[in-house]
């Protein structure tokens, strides 16, 4: 027989009793509620409140909680409003002790400590509701047993920013998940772990509040507001009819609409969260719920709203209409049937700002049924899927499914076309049975289909291995070996050049400075004399330097004999051409100098070659003539030493000032990249434009971006000074196919992209030069390697460590 509510009392009473307690009033309080719902025939749902909840208290709680199973109450919420002196082991306790009758965990103002969350993570609770609030985790790992669990808030954390791969595995019956206010940005892995929940019907970045111009915005209400920012169910099935701009085509909105967009106070936020310490195994959330809103009766909660009583604090911001007008209270608006409304964000996550950030979510997540708020509707998923497609790569070289490795090597065995080459129009740059890389590209799109998470690595070099224990390196720059696979030179800050194996992660030759050189902006490999580089650094020094004829050190390694050139001023780039016979320099001037490698001569400056400083210059990979410089002038000019260098073969223009330039493998392309992601492929024949890939400016004048060309002339890849993250787009097409986000590996460790390369023997790996916005923080290079999955790497990346240097400016 059931135990009656009122002996559950008298339980917890004789148990303060002899633990010489007092009784809690909120607890005696909540089971006599608990009492008269049973009495009206309600759900009977007992509240446990932790609030002031001390460790004396514990037994005497813990002595009721064990006994719920089998007493007559239904359902138990276990809250936390304000503060709470409980030790975290011992909330535990209370909470699991409660086991199939738990419902909803609600603890804000979260102060049980990291282990309680850890545990959480690890092992998993049998409510149905999951919301907490106040924590300092930077990557969500939620891989224990949440099986009843069909809400889960996330809302306001302000440090979470990604997902471990098997985050969500554990949630079968998830439906409604709400991620307002985080740091997540990534389109690729947030949707990769967001694919491992099956009933996922609802979901939220941002709120989207939908109010009739007559009522009040929902950005100016009170506490007690309970209007459009606190929006019933049936703002989903009762709305008016909706625009369709308005639903899909929220991209349209002007960039500097989206910017403002973003809350202020999530900035400060964000900044000030910095400041705390974090632990990668950690999660956060919060959002308070209104419980007694909840409905444990119904297996799947109605709508979101109806069991989310939203903060009434709001931030609207100017967003174009489908007319691309602005309303004058920064919303979107329209009318339809004579009836005013409009849509408000509020707390948007970075992921918002994504360019489709809306189609890319509904068209990836077929079973999504609402997102921020919005319903979706059959026509908005149709172009949604047209968007996705339109601007998006699932997979490399244009494929649309992942076909088996095993089943591609049997094809490559008996000489079969591969099924992804049969269909023309599938790929175009791929004739059928005519590339002799057909196997090799159908390899990469499966190894790449297989994980989101690329394995990334920090090179583990520092001044220890030359016997120096306070030694450390600051690299500034760096270059892949154009013949030996295993070889990479970086130049320092300092002055030094250290060739290294970045296999074996050691160092293969150590040039140092002899006071003669600053930071090494400007390195180069010689083709055909794979033991030769050219070194020049911002003081405007020269140097040829040659690793194979060097005398030894007293620690084993070797330095390397020189040739000194003249100097070129304020230098920041060097080049070789094809034939390793000359190379050129710019820097912070409007001239280019020309110097033969042989004879060690400076055989002509040519001067006002542009407006502005060139700050790269470049040969093409083949003719050992042609050139291309990059200004700030905002011009790309092509240039040709035979006819000696006066006039330019044609000069390319770029809205704002040029970063670099660089030629494709084949030399049929320029890569030019311009301030804040403006970047362009240029026929190298005249010059005119063939793509533009249309990234996202950030309206950063600093903003200072570098493109290069991945895995052949196929893919390019692109990163900026003032972002985190590495975009990959398909040269061909234009069409994004991953990103890579790069996250520091302490808390308030911003990073950004100050230099990065692509692997020259390696499909799809490439290398990071990535800085931190703290002056004091160690940079690191990041190797990249978006062929394997940092899962099944996890014990290797764990043994790299990051290179002990700063590194700073563009």
């Amino acid at each position: 027989m059931a135990i009656k509510i009122p002996a559950l009392g008298s339980i917890y009473i004789e148990s303060c009793r002899r633990h010489g307690v007092a009784p809690r009033t909120e607890f005696l309080s909540a089971l006599f509620k608990a009492d008269v719902k049973k009495s009206r025939h309600e759900l009977c749902v007992l509240e446990i409140l932790l609030d002031h909840v001390k460790d004396v208290d514990f037994h005497p709680l813990l002595e009721v909680t064990t006994r719920i199973g089998d007493s007559e109450i239904e359902a138990v919420d276990v809250l936390n409003e304000s503060s709470c002196a409980l030790n975290g082991e011992y909330a535990l306790v209370l909470i699991r002790s409660i086991d199939q009758k738990l419902r909803i965990v609600d603890l804000q103002d979260l102060s049980f400590g990291k282990d309680f969350l850890r545990d959480v993570s690890q092992r998993g609770l049998q409510c149905q509701v999951l919301n907490l609030r106040s924590s300092h985790f930077r990557k969500l790992n939620l891989v224990g047993e949440f099986l009843r669990l069909h809400t889960l808030n996330l809302d306001y954390s302000t440090m979470l920013s990604s997902f471990r791969e098997d985050c969500f595995s554990s949630m079968p019956n998830l439906m409604c998940l709400s991620m307002c206010e985080t740091r997540i940005s990534n389109l690729w892995t947030t949707i990769a772990a967001l694919s491992k929940l099956p009933s996922l019907v609802e979901l939220r970045f941002q709120n989207w509040i939908c109010c009739n111009d007559v009522g009040s915005s929902g950005s100016s209400g009170g506490d007690d507001q309970t209007g459009p920012s606190q929006p019933s169910n049936a703002s989903h099935l009762e709305m008016p009819p909706i625009s369709l701009n308005l639903l899909i085509d929220l991209d349209v909105m002007t960039e500097q609409a989206i910017r403002n967009l973003l809350p202020f106070s999530m900035n400060q936020n964000f900044q000030n969260a910095n400041e705390d310490s974090s632990d990668d195994s950690e999660v956060d959330f919060s959002i308070h719920l209104e419980n007694d809103q909840l409905d444990s009766s119904h297996s799947a909660p109605p709508g979101w709203n109806r069991e989310i009583n939203l903060p009434s604090e709001a931030t609207s911001a100017a967003l174009s209409n489908q007319n691309g007008e602005e309303s004058s209270e920064g919303a979107i608006s329209g009318h339809v049937a004579d009836v005013s409304f409009k849509y408000i964000s509020e707390h948007a996550s970075p992921i918002c700002f994504e360019q489709h950030y809306r189609e890319f979510m509904i068209a990836s997540i077929p079973q999504l049924r609402v997102l921020d708020n919005l319903p979706i509707r059959n026509i908005d998923r149709e172009m949604a899927n047209l968007t996705f497609f339109k601007h998006f790569e699932r997979l490399p070289y244009r494929r649309s499914d992942k076909e088996n490795v095993v089943s591609i090597l049997q094809k490559r065995e008996i000489r079969a076309i591969p099924s992804s080459f049969r269909t023309q129009k599938q790929m175009p740059m791929d004739p059928v049975g005519k590339s002799q890389h057909s196997y090799a590209r159908s390899l990469c799109a499966a190894k790449m289909g297989s994980s989101a998470w690329p394995y990334m690595n920090s090179l583990s070099i520092s001044g220890n291995d030359l016997g120096d224990e306070n030694g450390s390196f600051r690299p500034r720059q760096f270059e892949y070996h154009p013949t030996n696979s295993s070889l990479m030179v970086f130049g320092t800050l300092d002055g030094e050049v250290v060739v290294v194996n970045h296999e074996k992660q050691k160092i293969v030759s150590y040039i140092p400075s002899f006071g003669t050189m600053n930071s090494v902006l400007g390195l180069c490999w010689l083709k055909h004399f794979p033991s030769r580089l050219i070194a020049g650094s911002d003081n405007g020094s020269l140097k040829l330097y040659d690793i194979q004829h060097f005398p030894s050190t007293s620690n084993g390694l070797r330095t390397a004999s020189s040739v000194t050139f003249d100097e070129f001023d304020q230098l920041t780039s060097v080049h070789v051409n094809s034939t390793d016979e000359l190379f050129l320099a710019s820097g912070y001037s409007k001239n280019v100098a020309l110097y033969d490698i042989n004879s060690g001569r400076r055989l002509q400056v040519f001067t006002d070659m542009h407006q502005e400083h060139i700050n790269v210059v470049k040969f093409s990979n083949r003719s050992p003539s042609i050139f291309a410089t990059s200004s700030f002038d905002q011009d790309i000019k092509m240039w040709d030493l035979r006819q000696k260098p006066i006039r330019p073969c044609y000069t390319a223009t770029s809205s704002k000032g040029n970063v670099m330039v660089c030629f494709s493998p084949d030399d049929h392309y320029l890569l030019a990249s311009a301030v804040d992601n403006e970047v362009k492929q240029l026929l190298a024949a005249d010059g005119s434009l063939h793509l533009d890939f249309q990234i996202p400016a950030t309206g950063s004048s600093q903003n200072y971006t570098r493109s290069y060309y991945l895995n052949g002339k196929d893919y390019i890849i692109s990163g900026s000074c003032d972002e985190h993250v590495v975009r990959v787009c398909c040269a061909q097409t234009g069409r994004r196919l991953r990103d890579i986000s790069l996250e520091g590996k302490a808390s308030g460790s911003s990073m950004f992209v100050q230099s990065l390369r692509g692997d020259p023997f390696r499909p799809f790996n490439m290398s990071i030069l990535a800085a931190y916005t703290r002056p004091s923080s160690k940079s690191e290079i990041v190797k990249v390697n978006l062929l394997a999955s940092s899962e099944c790497n996890k014990e290797s990346s764990s043994g790299g460590s990051s290179f002990p240097f700063n590194s700073m400016g563009g």
